[in-house]
């Protein structure tokens, strides 16, 4: 992402600023919000098959206990580039086997613009997706924290 299009070129002023002050938005902000926002599409797997199960083997040997009560943000699989005005994301998911990867990706892209743009008041520029693994249901060791996700999205 460039900052050339978020300074000289857009005119009015953006909402994280103001004649009182600014609003900066950490990029670990962005990217919870992201890995959040791809998680609540259904058979969706942030971070593919590959991290969520390593994850998972680490976090049973060792006794790792992440996130809170509802679950740990998806954020493994999720990389983002902050400006002053935009932000850009970059994407890595596993699908669950027979869904039409357009259409559910172009799912994700919608759902990840429209959560990061209205919770954040960032313009997204881009989102990337790269599938990186096909499962089937019993391969995802992260599907019930995804129906907590999904469920706590509903309630707000």
């Amino acid at each position: 992402m460039t900052e050339q299009g978020t300074r000289g070129g857009q005119q009015g002023q953006s909402a994280l600023s103001s004649d009182r002050g600014g609003t900066t938005i950490d990029d670990a902000v962005v990217k919870k919000i992201a890995g959040i926002a791809a998680q609540e599409i259904e058979k969706v797997q942030v971070g593919g098959g590959t991290s969520a199960a390593v994850g998972g083997f680490l976090g049973s040997v060792t006794g790792a206990v992440t996130g809170s009560s509802s679950g740990p943000a998806p954020t493994t699989g999720v990389n983002v580039e902050v400006g002053n005005e935009e932000a850009a994301v970059d994407l890595t998911v596993a699908l669950e086997y027979g869904v039409a990867i357009p259409r559910t990706t172009e799912a994700v892209r919608r759902n990840v613009i429209n959560r990061v743009e209205n919770l954040t008041g960032l313009r997204v520029t881009e989102v990337n997706i790269t599938v990186n693994d096909v499962q089937f249901p019993e391969q995802r060791p992260m599907l019930g924290q995804q129906e907590q996700v999904k469920e706590q999205a509903r309630q707000q």
